[in-house]
This record gives C-alpha cells, structure tokens and sequence, in this order.
C-alpha cells in the first residue's frame, strides 16, 4: 500500500474518532443541572407564546428548495465564467466552452418553468388579508 493511502486512512480515522471522542468527553465532563426553564422553547429571549408543535406552509419549503438550487447554481457558473476567457485563449472553440453552460441553463430554465407551472413560485395568499385593501390606506 502506498504511502499516499496510509495518510489518507489515518486522515479519515483522525476525521472519525475526533468528533466522536470529542462529543464522548464533553457529555462526561458537563455538568448536569436539569430545570424546568431548560426544557421551555427559546425565542430570541421572548416569553414563548403558543405551543411548539405547529404546521407551516409547505410553501416555506418549496421556496428554500429553489433558493438552493439557484444558490449552486450561482456557485457553479462562478468557476466556468473565470476559466472562460483562458480556455478561448488556449484555443478551445466557443462552442466547446458555452455547449455544457448552456445545457446546465437549459435544465435549470426547465426546472424554473416546471415549478412555475405548478405554483411553486406563486406565494399563497392568506384568506384574511386582501392586498387592495392595504394599497387604500
């Protein structure tokens, strides 16, 4: 076995038993003072109102899905737009360097239109609050 495998084992094992060791000796070494106050929700130093176990819009979900892939999306164009320039130098047909950025577009401009057509951008209005009568105020 080569010696560039040995460190990386011995990284991995270090990588492994150094948050488990870790987590072992704090939950030994802490001290244990158990209290009511402990148990309570906390809420920004608010007294918590309500009970904890409540159903949020799926809404708040769908929206933090599309904020992520949007969000890679913006981390994995970053690296292609700096080496753009270096490989048209280098000689690479342009064709060569936009072909895979534009079918990554593609797929995401079709996953944008399929969650458009289902509503999964379309904020849900509350049946309680009526946007007109805001704008009259």
């Amino acid at each position: 076995m080569s010696t560039a495998w040995i460190a990386i084992s011995a990284m991995a094992i270090v990588g492994v038993l150094m948050p488990i060791s870790l987590l072992t000796l704090s939950s030994l070494l802490r001290p244990s003072v158990p209290e009511d106050g402990k148990r309570q929700t906390y809420e920004s130093g608010e007294i918590p109102t309500g009970g904890t176990r409540f159903r949020f819009n799926v809404q708040y979900y769908m929206v933090a899905l599309l904020f992520v892939i949007f969000d890679v999306e913006t981390a994995l164009i970053f690296p292609w737009v700096v080496v753009y320039r270096d490989a048209l130098d280098a000689g690479v047909s342009a064709a060569a360097v936009l072909a895979p950025m534009l079918s990554f577009l593609g797929i995401l401009v079709v996953g944008l239109a399929w969650a458009w057509r289902n509503g999964a951008v379309s904020w849900a209005r509350s049946g309680t609050t009526d946007w007109r009568s805001t704008l009259d105020q």
